[in-house]
């Protein structure tokens, strides 16, 4: 079949192995040397797309501009909802699940969940990652690094790696104790320098299509899979910086990874036609994935934008310059937020915001996300179920142009 992306296919290249802590089958002890695969240097590619696939690009791209344009310069709500949608949906590929008020308690430190705590680390993740390349700024290891470190702090197993490249070598697939009957083993540790930099340098260039940018710096991070965890989500927070840094977006982020999770062993599949040598398919994934995710986070615009009169109606129409009026003005920003919050928020009296706080929840707009009696954590009902919501229409919307992936 002609590769519709060309490159360089990655070598396999045959290392010695020997286990650095004992464990497993006699097959795994026994184990002295992995294939490994080297991905090429793409400092320099120059990937030629075709006419059609072209198309496709602009007018995804437009669509990602557009919703950016029109949407994030007035709506905090918006991008906040965004973010959170796509480290929720990254998170879900790597098979961490958790409701979407679990996630909401977490965003407030909440622990009870781990699942959920992880999915709050891979929104400050992505946060630190997107912020580092503002107005322009290159793409840097040192802020990849601490992106890794945001989403690993906290995890009891990997925060002694957290924002440093593996020392070690790694593996996708097969055993737990050695990389027998692997189904890829990356480059090994002492490599991995040399082709992050290699990857930056790529990353930084303005002579490429923003999105085939984008989804090549994707793949060849996952080729190199520098960490010892976390890859997956920090590669996918890539495609967004890259987005950012080229001036698509300048206050949205795409949720990409809602589309991609409902393929996800197609989307790993492009992944491997990558390192097969053919960009084509892991590119057309991003790309169908972004045009659907701008087009129906427009959906979720005007939705934010109809809310706030929705909750004036439903809570009778507080009095201009009341507690309840400041409390439903500081919902968009905030969609989760406790007592104390809303008293800084509206700098009302504890008991009017009280008030405040119950009018609101009487009227459906807000309900309450712990058993506390005290300290009680309010979510915005409206807000909570759009989150679910988008991820669930661009879901849809990603299986109904399967064949196009």
């Amino acid at each position: 079949m002609a590769k519709s992306i060309p490159l360089a296919p990655h070598r396999s290249v045959v290392v010695p192995w020997e286990q650095s802590v004992r464990g497993g089958t006699a097959d795994d002890r026994r184990l002295n040397e992995v294939t490994v695969r080297l991905p090429p240097h793409i400092a320099s590619l120059d990937p030629a797309t075709s006419a059609q696939l072209t198309s496709r690009l602009e007018t995804a791209l437009r669509e990602v501009a557009n919703l950016d344009h029109t949407h994030g310069a007035r709506l905090d709500a918006l991008s906040a909802l965004l973010l959170r949608n796509e480290s929720v949906a990254s998170s879900k590929i790597e098979h961490v699940e958790a409701s979407i008020d679990d996630f909401a308690r977490a965003t407030h430190g909440i622990r009870a969940n781990e699942s959920a705590m992880s999915m709050v680390a891979s929104t400050h993740a992505l946060e630190h990652l997107i912020a580092s390349v503002a107005g322009g700024a290159d793409v840097t290891l040192a802020n990849i690094h601490r992106a890794h470190s945001a989403l690993m702090a906290d995890d009891p197993y990997e925060k002694d790696y957290a924002g440093r490249f593996r020392d070690m070598q790694n593996w996708i697939g097969g055993s737990d104790y050695s990389p027998r009957g692997a189904l890829f083993v990356p480059p090994p540790p002492e490599t991995v320098d040399e082709y992050m930099n290699d990857l930056v340098r790529f990353a930084n260039r303005n002579d490429l299509s923003a999105l085939v940018q984008a989804a090549v710096v994707h793949a060849q991070f996952e080729s190199i899979h520098p960490y010892t965890d976390g890859n997956g989500r920090i590669g996918r927070a890539l495609v967004n910086t890259v987005l950012r840094r080229r001036g698509v977006t300048s206050r949205v982020v795409v949720p990409l990874a809602s589309a991609l999770v409902v393929h996800r062993e197609e989307y790993f599949d492009t992944l491997n036609a990558y390192r097969d040598g053919d960009a084509g398919p892991v590119v057309e994934a991003f790309t169908v994935a972004a045009a659907i995710a701008a087009e129906e986070s427009r959906t979720t615009a005007d939705r934010i934008s109809a809310m706030p009169e929705e909750w004036a109606a439903a809570t009778g129409r507080p009095r201009r310059g009341s507690v309840a009026a400041a409390l439903l003005d500081a919902l968009p920003a905030h969609p989760v937020f406790s007592s104390e919050n809303a008293e800084e928020m509206t700098r009302g009296a504890m008991s009017t915001v009280h008030a405040a706080i119950s009018r609101l929840h009487d009227a459906g707009v807000i309900r309450p996300l712990t058993e506390r009696t005290r300290n009680q954590v309010w979510g915005t009902v409206a807000l909570l179920d759009e989150l679910g919501d988008l991820g669930l229409r661009i879901g849809t919307r990603a299986r109904a142009a399967r064949t196009q992936l």
